[in-house]
């Protein structure tokens, strides 16, 4: 293939060191944002916790900069460092804040992880070396719900591969067999039937009651038609009563099908809320403020500017001289534009909840779900002005206090259902109604897709019954047939 040359014109849109600052920390929630900080000051030394002062656009002589780019000794030059295409590494590490996520979380350790304490329950058999192997890779194996997913066969070839040990799947089934007798029950089940089953056998060890064992007759003789809710047909196979059925659907409801749940590691952040704004309602006027730990005094170290403006004063012959020169006006730079990007996230911040207040007011006055209107991203970049991107960053990392609860910022947002009137509502509110419904149906003959579409579509609603059925998954909420009790 013969080689050539060819002139091509390309239009890019390149971001600036700021811009990225600004959308890194624009996502970050504000239980992250105080370590974000502490890691920009522990990076730069120029940066300090401290009220701003006003003659911070002074530090550097203009006729400074041009001195020294003037200098020719060594060749050195301001934009041989400055240059937009060659960012200081410092400027836009962001190692310890990831892309967007659903959920901003900050992470604490507990005192011991499910796996931490298996190996000790483990310590208490009089296992063999072989056998101590064995079970090492298999509670490696299990995951945070205490499920054992990797089969038998899989785990002979990771021991053989892995550890050069040469065992048998007989070995593995005993040492599987052991493992299931630890705490919490149900540990190390292969799904869902076996976890169930492992519960159970304990319990009916310690009391044996016949609710205990027709739970383990149906468990494990008839655990998909337990799944499907065919109690009759559960009831004809047994040949037991509706009563003996009943106490074995209670029996089984106090089961755990995920045993590891209880003991595994837990993110402690998931368990409360830090809002990002706090609105108040004042006889009806619905005031706005931001989370004060958005908001940190940040400037220009004192010192650092009194060293730029002693090495101003000083030779600039010295090129060692002059590269700290560089390296301090680098810092300096770098913490202007940190403070900076602080400032206009507040900005964005505040801008963007506004916008929501204005368009919610009745929720906010009210609390009300079904008075939240139609809203999409779009309608705030809008009245913003700013970029849709820039809007799902702020919904989707940030939270707000209200007096009817914190909501994250995304709950606000929703698509439009039109009413036989013309009337645009939120779909949110649909959901809400039909909530309500299920809640309040016979649960021994609950309300199929169809009935809960007509029931709708009477309240005025022109919906579908596919829509009805994609809402009730949205909601967590399963078909009619599951819903049904005794």
């Amino acid at each position: 293939m013969a080689l050539y040359q060819g002139l091509q014109q390309k239009l890019q849109q390149k971001l600036s060191p700021q811009q990225i600052q600004l959308m890194k920390l624009l996502q970050v929630p504000t239980a992250l944002l105080e370590e974000r900080v502490k890691e920009e000051m522990e990076d730069n030394p120029a940066l300090e916790m401290g009220e701003e002062r006003a003659e911070q656009d002074e530090i550097i002589p203009e006729e400074s900069t041009e001195e020294l780019q003037e200098s020719e000794d060594e060749d050195l030059q301001f934009s041989d460092y400055d240059d937009e295409d060659d960012i200081a590494e410092y400027r836009l590490k962001d190692d310890h804040v990831p892309e967007l996520q659903e959920s901003g979380s900050i992470p604490h350790p507990v005192d011991s992880t499910l796996h931490e304490q298996m190996v000790a329950q483990l310590g208490l058999l009089n296992l063999g070396t072989l056998q101590e192997k064995i079970a090492e890779q298999i509670i490696g194996s299990i995951d945070d719900d205490g499920y054992l997913r990797r089969d038998t066969n899989s785990i002979v070839d990771d021991l053989a591969f892995k550890q050069n040990i040469i065992t048998e799947a007989d070995d593995v089934e005993a040492v599987i067999n052991m493992i299931q007798h630890f705490d919490p029950p149900g540990i190390a089940a292969r799904n869902v039937q076996e976890c169930l089953l492992i519960q159970l056998r304990k319990k009916i060890n310690v009391n044996p009651t016949p609710g205990l064992k027709t739970a383990s007759r149906i468990i494990d003789f008839h655990f998909d038609e337990f799944t499907k809710r065919h109690y009759e047909k559960i009831m004809r196979s047994l040949e037991i009563s509706e009563e003996l059925l009943k106490e074995a659907m209670q029996e089984i409801k106090k089961l755990n099908p995920k045993p590891g749940a209880q003991v595994s590691e837990i993110n402690k952040a998931e368990q409360y809320i830090v809002p990002d704004f706090m609105i108040y309602n004042n006889n009806g006027e619905l005031e706005l403020t931001l989370n004060h730990r958005n908001a940190p005094d940040l400037r220009v170290s004192d010192e650092y500017k009194g060293m730029l403006k002693d090495y101003e004063k000083g030779s600039k012959k010295d090129s060692r001289q002059k590269e700290a020169v560089v390296f301090i006006k680098q810092k300096i730079d770098a913490a202007k534009w940190f403070i900076d990007a602080i400032k206009q996230r507040q900005q964005t911040l505040m801008l963007t909840m506004q916008a929501i207040i204005d368009h919610q007011k009745a929720f906010f006055l009210s609390g009300d779900e079904t008075a939240l209107r139609p809203l999409i991203l779009k309608d705030i970049a809008e009245v913003t002005h700013l970029d849709i991107s820039t809007i799902s960053r702020v919904a989707n990392s940030k939270f707000v206090q209200t007096e009817f609860g914190s909501f994250r910022l995304k709950y606000f947002f929703s698509e439009a259902l039109s009413t036989d009137s013309g009337e645009e509502v939120s779909t949110r509110e649909v959901k809400s109604i039909l909530q309500d419904m299920i809640e309040a149906e016979d649960k021994k003959n609950p309300l199929s897709d169809d009935i809960l579409t007509e029931m709708l579509q009477q309240k005025g609603y022109n919906i579908a019954r596919r829509t009805v059925a994609k809402y009730r998954e949205v909601l967590n909420i399963p078909v009619a047939r599951m819903r049904k009790e005794l």
